[in-house]
C-alpha cells in the first residue's frame, strides 16, 4: 500500500522499478533560475525529511540549480502538502512526500486537496519495506502462531504507532483486515517512542523498519515475525517473509516527489531525468541503507498510475477497517 505497498502496490513498484532503466538527460534550461523549494510535510530528522533532502542534493548536482528543503509539518502532513497543491506551477515549489499523502483523503473530512488531481507526480524515489515484531511477551515465534494467538484472544494486544495515517498504522489496519484479526491501536509521538513502548512491553505488537527494530531484535529485546517485502531484509536474513509463512501482504513507506497541479511537462521531465539519473550512486545508496529504503525512480506516467492505484486502496482498506475520517 504505501505504502505502504501491499499486492497491487508492490507490481506498480516493480514496474517503476523496471522502467526506470531508461531515461533521458535532464535539461536544466526548462527550469526557473534561483533557489528551488522542496516542502517536506514532516519535522526534521524523520525519514521524510531524510529522502527530501537526498532528493535536493541530487536535482542540485544534475541541474545546476539551487534545491533547497524547507519543512512545513503538521496534521499528518497535511500542512505541507496542502502548501504545494496551492502553489503556482512554475517549478519554484515541489514536494517529497510519502504514503499518507494517498491516505489522508480517507481520513481527514476537511482537506482541501486531493491526492492524485492536486498534484503533478514526477516519480518514485524510495521504498522502505516494513516488519512484524512483537515484545518478547507474546507467546509466538512465527506468523502461524502468532495469528492463532490473535484469533484466540481478540483485543488483547496493543499495536504501537506514530499516528493515525502513520506507516504503522496503516500496516497495522490493513494486516487486520487480511487476517481477520482484532489489535488496539496505541499511537505515540514520534517512531522511536512506539519501538521503545513494544520494547518495554507497554505495547506488544509493531510494524517497523528493519533499521528501527533490527537492533533490539539482534540483542533479544524483540521477536520479529515477518518481514513485508518479496524477499527478506539482508539486516535480519533469519526473518522470513510473510510470503514465505503464507500470507500475501507486503508493506513499505514509498516516497515521492510532485508539484503542484499544471506544471509544466517540460520541468517534470527534467526533474524526472535528474532523479533517475542520479539516484543510484554507491553515496546514496549508504544514505537509503540507513533509511532501510530501496530506490526505485519511476517515470511520471508509472507514478501517476501507482499513485491513483494507492489511494483508492488506502480509502478501500479503511473504510472496509471502520476507521471513520475525523
Amino acid at each position: 500500500m504505501a505504502s505502504t505497498v501491499a499486492r497491487m502496490g508492490t507490481a506498480g513498484l516493480a514496474l517503476a522499478l523496471a522502467t526506470s532503466l531508461c531515461w533521458g538527460q535532464p535539461k536544466a534550461s526548462s527550469l526557473p533560475d534561483g533557489v528551488i523549494e522542496i516542502t517536506v510535510p514532516f519535522a526534521a530528522g524523520g525519514g521524510v525529511d531524510v529522502m527530501g533532502r537526498v532528493t535536493a542534493d541530487i536535482l542540485t548536482r544534475e541541474l545546476d540549480r539551487t534545491f533547497i528543503v524547507v519543512n512545513r509539518p503538521g496534521a499528518n502532513s497535511n500542512i505541507g502538502n496542502q502548501y504545494v497543491a496551492r502553489a503556482k506551477p512554475d517549478g519554484r515549489t515541489l514536494l517529497v512526500s510519502s504514503v499518507g499523502l494517498a491516505a489522508n483523503k480517507a481520513l481527514y473530512k476537511n482537506i482541501s486537496y486531493d491526492p492524485v488531481s492536486s498534484f503533478s507526480p514526477i516519480s518514485l524515489i524510495s521504498n522502505a519495506p516494513l516488519g512484524l515484531f512483537v515484545s518478547k511477551s507474546v507467546p509466538a515465534n512465527n506468523l502461524a502462531e502468532f495469528i492463532a494467538y490473535l484469533k484466540a484472544n481478540p483485543g488483547k494486544l496493543n499495536y504501537a504507532s506514530y499516528g493515525i495515517g502513520s506507516s504503522p498504522h496503516l500496516a497495522a489496519e490493513l494486516f487486520q483486515h487480511l487476517t481477520k484479526t482484532k489489535m488496539v491501536h496505541v499511537p505515540f509521538n514520534g517512531n522511536g517512542p512506539a519501538t521503545m513502548a513494544t520494547v518495554q512491553d507497554t505495547t506488544q505488537v509493531i510494524f517497523s523498519s528493519t533499521v528501527s527494530a533490527g537492533p533490539f531484535v539482534q540483542d533479544g529485546s524483540l521477536k520479529g515475525i515477518a518481514y513485508a517485502d518479496a524477499k527478506r531484509a539482508p539486516t535480519l536474513p533469519d526473518l522470513p517473509t510473510f510470503a514465505e509463512q503464507g500470507l500475501d501482504f507486503s508493506f513499505g513507506t514509498w516516497f515521492a516527489l510532485l508539484g503542484p497541479p499544471d506544471l509544466p511537462q517540460g520541468m517534470i521531465d527534467a526533474l524526472n531525468a535528474a532523479l533517475r539519473q542520479g539516484i543510484n550512486t554507491p553515496e546514496r545508496q549508504r544514505i537509503f541503507d540507513t533509511q532501510g529504503a530501496e530506490p526505485i525512480a519511476s517515470s511520471p506516467k508509472d507514478f501517476d498510475r501507482f499513485l491513483k492505484t494507492e489511494s483508492e486502496r488506502m480509502t478501500t482498506m479503511l473504510r472496509d477497517a471502520g476507521i471513520v475520517a475525523q
